[in-house]
């Protein structure tokens, strides 16, 4: 008696993977064994890249504040300071943000806080 396969879960899974690898150059997107392997570090690069973003942002939040702050004679840690002393809680986002495109708004900050 021939062995039982779940041959129509077996092709799911190999065509969810070959789907995942639509756009890949050469044999990536579309032979079962390179494929999987594409696809498995593509996602370890998304998962890993995730949390870079979060930190290249929040680094690119702090260079424009910090340029913004020493404009109006300070610097980022003074700044940040003199904001948690005077109890004004806006995060790194939106400074930055004010400080890029509504700078008049960024000074007011400034001289509330000094």
């Amino acid at each position: 008696m021939p062995r039982s396969v779940n041959s129509v879960a077996s092709r799911r899974r190999r065509k969810k993977i070959i789907k995942q690898a639509k756009g890949y150059y050469g044999r990536r997107k579309n032979v079962w064994t390179v494929a999987k392997n594409a696809v498995e570090k593509a996602m370890l690069y998304s998962y890993r890249d995730r949390k870079t973003k979060k930190r290249n942002f929040r680094a690119l939040w702090i260079l424009r504040i910090n340029a913004a702050a020493r404009q109006h004679g300070m610097t980022y840690s003074q700044f940040m300071g003199a904001m948690k002393k005077s109890n004004i809680e806006l995060n790194r986002k939106v400074l930055a943000d004010l400080a890029l495109n509504h700078p008049d708004a960024f000074k007011a900050i400034v001289e509330k806080v000094k």
